[in-house]
């Protein structure tokens, strides 16, 4: 498991682009045949992808957690972005297809991930956050998400979001986790902007053509600097930074937050005539 520093955001104003993406950016993570993770200290979260082509994929432990196994102490949600898939959790087993998300509480022990069909494998996008208390394994169908259509195409951000892991979906400590996607023709998200200091958020980008990329915005409102984002990489936004983006085309991004308040709409708006 790589680590992930915490940064300042007077430490972020001196940066580099390349220093930049070195703490903001992760990327790498949906590797085949294996699993990724990263570990941000702001929050304790951990983020990564299970890609399981041949064999199943297990959760190991990872050394830097001094656990016994990986939710001793966590709790973990999980979307698939690929193909049929399969995750078996203490071995109880759950079929997830393309965009069913899944969440385990505190104390899953064994947790392993497969591919229903190799030639289209599954790409799990992990997310955990430390769990102060256990709460069900639960299967949570895109179908079952609460669903919010938002925007214009006049605003070129015409957008649904999905609510996987929220305040009236699948109980969590402290995660909270959903997609949205962008209808074609829409390329903003999140704009106007926005931060909340209770809680660090972090996005992972996806349905993005190879030759694509989106334009990440961060950074307090009169500090702006952006990244450049291509498919399935993730941006590590932290409680004093923004988070908007512009695409070259449509696109969709998981977003997850882990911190002290679950509340969807505890967000501080930023005036775009405020942006500098």
């Amino acid at each position: 498991m790589k680590m992930r520093h915490a940064i300042g955001k007077n430490e972020y104003m001196r940066m580099t682009t390349h220093e930049l993406r070195n703490h903001f950016l992760g990327d790498k993570l949906f590797v085949s045949g294996a699993i990724e993770l990263l570990y941000w200290e702001t929050d304790r979260a951990v983020v990564g992808a299970a890609v399981p082509t041949e064999v199943s994929l297990t959760l190991e432990n990872d050394a830097a957690l001094a656990a016994e196994f990986f939710c001793q102490r966590r709790e973990l949600g999980v979307l698939n972005l690929g193909g049929p898939g399969e995750i078996t959790v203490d071995g109880a087993r759950f079929a997830l297809a393309s965009l069913d998300g899944l969440y385990a509480g505190r104390g899953s022990r064994e947790i392993s991930f497969v591919s229903l069909e190799k030639q289209n494998p599954s790409k799990f996008f992990l997310i955990s956050y430390p769990a102060h208390a256990q709460h069900p394994v639960q299967l949570i169908p895109q179908s079952s998400a609460n669903r919010i259509d938002l925007g214009t195409q006049a605003d070129a951000n015409k957008r649904t979001i999905f609510q996987y892991i929220h305040e009236g979906g699948a109980k969590s400590c402290q995660l909270v986790m959903g997609m949205t996607r962008l209808e074609a023709g829409s390329v903003w998200n999140t704009m106007p902007p926005h931060t909340h200091a209770r809680r660090s958020e972090i996005y992972c980008y996806f349905a993005l053509p190879e030759n694509a990329a989106v334009v990440h915005l961060m950074g307090p409102e009169k500090e702006t600097r952006h990244l450049l984002i291509r498919r399935e990489q993730v941006v590590l936004s932290p409680i004093w930074s923004m988070h908007a983006g512009c695409g070259t085309e449509a696109y969709s991004f998981i977003w997850a937050m882990g911190g002290e308040n679950q509340r969807f709409a505890d967000m501080d708006v930023i005036k775009i005539s405020d942006l500098e």
